[in-house]
């Protein structure tokens, strides 16, 4: 028998209030129903979730890029990746446009890696890491304009093996890169690249966040 998994669940909301409204986040905080009775204050940061790509090649590369991050002041080495702002865009979708846009990349086939929550205490943010192998150029999509961050940022390739020993070295530090990296060499090590979900499997944890976000906007 497996153990324990995650499972939503949900505690009700006694009182909502938005703090601050951002371009793409706001802060809140709710009064939460505790199954006790009581209650508790929690402050968190809505988000609207994400996508990244694990794009390898047939030489055991991943195309990286490397953007500064203004939040923690530093250059970091990531794989392309992109908010999902665009009301009803399939998560697949945006993963496909995200390839073509950071990378000028498309891909034959396509797998889920990973459905991570970046930081769970106090982000609302899922993240859906795809693999995609079957590589080929693609050209921007029409009406791509690189803006602010994205026009200092670098493309280029690493060997899978040297970002895992980055990883572990402590010189790698975005979420999506880090697990991204590890599920996909384990999942080589395991032999299991053909047996992954499918890239339109279900996402639990996203179906959750829009059901969440529907609610939060009943309560204003």
């Amino acid at each position: 028998m497996s153990g324990p998994v995650d499972t939503v669940e949900h505690w009700p909301i006694v009182h909502h209030e938005v703090e601050a409204v951002g371009k793409v986040c706001s802060f809140v905080e709710d009064e939460v129903r505790l199954p006790d009775g009581g209650t508790m204050r929690r402050q968190w940061v809505t988000h609207p979730g994400a996508v990244a790509i694990m794009a390898l090649d047939e030489r055991g590369r991943v195309a990286v890029v490397d953007q500064y991050r203004h939040p923690v002041a530093a250059r970091l080495v990531e794989p392309p990746a992109g908010l999902l702002d665009v009301a009803g865009e399939d998560p697949l979708a945006a993963a496909r446009r995200e390839l073509a846009e950071e990378a000028m990349l498309a891909a034959d086939d396509w797998r889920v890696l990973v459905d991570p929550f970046t930081s769970p205490g106090g982000l609302q943010e899922a993240v859906r890491v795809y693999l995609a192998r079957g590589l080929h150029r693609a050209p921007h999509p029409d009406g791509f304009v690189a803006e602010d961050e994205e026009v200092d940022m670098g493309v280029s390739w690493r060997p899978l093996d040297e970002l895992v020993e980055d990883v572990y070295a402590g010189r790698l530090h975005n979420p999506s890169m880090v697990s991204g990296t590890l599920a996909l060499a384990l999942a080589i090590a395991q032999d299991r690249l053909d047996s992954l979900r499918p890239a339109d499997a279900p996402w639990p944890a996203r179906a959750n966040q829009l059901a969440r976000d529907a609610e939060l906007d009943g309560l204003g």
